[in-house]
C-alpha cells in the first residue's frame, strides 16, 4: 500500500517531465531539418550569403572592433535564422525559435 501511494505521487511528476522532453525533441528535430536544408555555412562571405539567400530583413549594428582587440561582429537577421559574421565571413548561423512554448534560440530583440 505504501508503494502504491508513492507511485501516485511520482506519476504526475513523470508525466510533466515527459511533456517537457517531447517539446525538446521537437525543437531538436526542427533545427536538424532546417540545418540540413539551407543555412549559410562557416566561411561564406557577406556577398555570397546575400547572393544565395537575398537581402536580410534586418542588419544589426556591428559590435566589437574597438582598439583592434576584438574582431567586428555583424549580425544579419532573416525570417528563419540569424547569421553572425566576423568581419565579412560567416562564423555561425542560428535557427530562430518557432513558438513561445519551445525552448531554444530566440529571435533577436533590438
Amino acid at each position: 500500500m505504501k508503494h502504491f501511494r508513492t507511485s501516485l505521487l511520482v506519476l504526475p511528476l513523470l508525466l510533466t517531465l515527459a511533456g517537457v522532453a517531447s517539446a525538446d525533441t521537437l525543437l531538436i528535430e526542427r533545427v536538424q531539418n532546417t540545418a540540413t536544408a539551407n543555412l549559410p555555412t562557416r566561411g561564406m562571405t557577406m556577398a555570397q550569403v546575400e547572393a544565395k539567400f537575398g537581402a536580410p530583413s534586418q542588419r544589426m549594428d556591428p559590435r566589437g572592433g574597438q582598439k583592434r582587440q576584438w574582431p567586428t561582429i555583424n549580425r544579419w537577421v532573416y525570417p528563419e535564422f540569424t547569421v553572425y559574421f566576423e568581419k565579412s565571413r560567416v562564423i555561425n548561423s542560428v535557427v530562430h525559435q518557432a513558438s513561445a512554448d519551445e525552448i531554444g534560440p530566440k529571435t533577436p530583440i533590438n
